[in-house]
């Protein structure tokens, strides 16, 4: 047995008021509204406004009789579905009853009414009218909550895609930068073997000054290589857990780019860096040490893919940021490679510097954008805001 927690509306049509106060009497109950109407209009007033669970109809009225009034609400969407009683004066014998059930009423009630009988039906009816509101309650709440299963399946399966994405770019990344390691380490593995069989032999005036010099110089740049990579793997796991933290103090743009040149002078061989500057210093808020290691990646990549050409730095002041742009001459990238670059930077050489490089960017609220046409080169353009980023925490 359900619970009787759902109000049940019941609609009486008489057009004697005694009539509709004596059967008012009879069916209103807790848990039950009686509205009454003394006409088939002011019945379909009614009807319009509120969700039935039984109509009570007279036969007799003037203008609209019952029988009228039941064939509009069978007719209406909204009403087809109330269970309709008729009340007649007439006998059983009468044709009233076909007619009646014809136009689609369920029961007859005859008068004088008997109210044992009339109480009983009501409740049936209104028992009937409360199970089909729990059914509708059910229903509705199965579907809320089937939706609610399909959304969250939708999330976890959008949550499995990325986290399968960063599995399988982590492992891209780290069988790239893997393999980049073991270029330097190889390097310096067979130089030392070469060393070692070279004092083994007695050519000790290979280790004089200037040949340790070059020994150094070449170690040197290896392990720099070595400590790079590894320095990009840090990087990108700070970023994927949302940890990569920046250092905000006022910092002179054109020093930062001039020390970042300075650093790949001896790498840029004949390609040469030129810097292009305005004559005033540019200032702003910014974690120098970052924008350097930006504008490093910048240039190691314009350099990779310049086919020794030279690359050139500019650098402009414009009202409330900095503009950094590094461009080469080489073959540009393709529509595929630039895709690559921005969706999947592990699968692209040097592309984990860029990624680096635009995660650093955005930390300091700018942008990094490269404008690239295949076949003319690539331009790299950094812009940051001079006051520096809004909230100068994690990145």
């Amino acid at each position: 047995m359900l619970k009787d927690n759902h109000n049940a509306n019941l609609l009486i049509v008489d057009d004697l008021s005694e009539n509709l106060l004596a059967l008012d009497a009879v069916i209103r109950q807790e848990g039950r509204t009686v509205f009454r109407a003394s006409s088939g209009e002011e019945a379909l007033a009614l009807l319009l406004d509120h969700e039935f669970a039984l109509a009570i109809l007279d036969v007799q009225m003037p203008g609209m009789n019952g029988f009228e009034l039941a064939g509009l609400m069978r007719g209406t969407e909204k009403t087809r579905h109330i269970p309709i009683v008729f009340v007649t004066a007439a006998g059983k014998e009468s044709n009233y009853a076909f007619k009646g059930y014809e136009t689609g009423a369920v029961d007859f009630l005859y008068k004088p009414l008997d109210v044992q009988a009339v109480q009983s039906k009501v409740n049936v009816f209104v028992e009937l009218y409360r199970q089909r509101v729990e059914i509708r309650r059910q229903v509705g709440a199965l579907e809320k909550s089937r939706k609610e299963q399909e959304a969250l399946l939708a999330q976890l399966r959008a949550a499995q895609q990325e986290l399968q994405q960063a599995v399988r770019m982590r492992d891209e990344f780290m069988s790239v930068v893997g393999n980049e390691l073991l270029t330097p380490l190889n390097t310096l593995f067979l130089e030392t073997q070469q060393r070692k069989l070279e004092l083994e032999r007695g050519n000790a005036a290979l280790f004089d000054t200037a040949g340790l010099a070059q020994i150094f110089a070449r170690d040197q740049l290896q392990i720099q290589r070595m400590v790079e990579l590894i320095d990009d793997i840090v990087d990108v796991s700070r970023i994927r857990n949302k940890d990569l933290s920046i250092r905000i103090r006022p910092t002179e743009l054109g020093a930062v780019v001039r020390r970042a040149v300075a650093q790949l002078a001896d790498q840029a061989g004949d390609a040469r860096i030129t810097v292009q500057a305005d004559d005033l210093p540019i200032r702003g808020q910014w974690d120098e040490f970052r924008i350097e290691q930006v504008i490093v990646s910048l240039l190691r990549n314009a350099l990779h893919h310049g086919e020794g050409k030279p690359v050139q730095v500019s650098l402009t002041r414009l009202p409330d940021s900095a503009r950094i742009e590094v461009r080469n001459q080489g073959k540009g990238l393709s529509a595929q490679d630039q895709q690559r670059i921005l969706d999947q930077f592990e699968r692209s050489p040097n592309g984990q510097g860029l990624y680096i490089s635009r995660q650093l960017v955005q930390a300091h609220g700018g942008t990094l954008d490269w404008l690239n046409q295949e076949g003319q080169g690539s331009n790299f353009r950094v812009t940051l805001p001079l006051a520096g980023p809004a909230d100068a925490g994690a990145a």
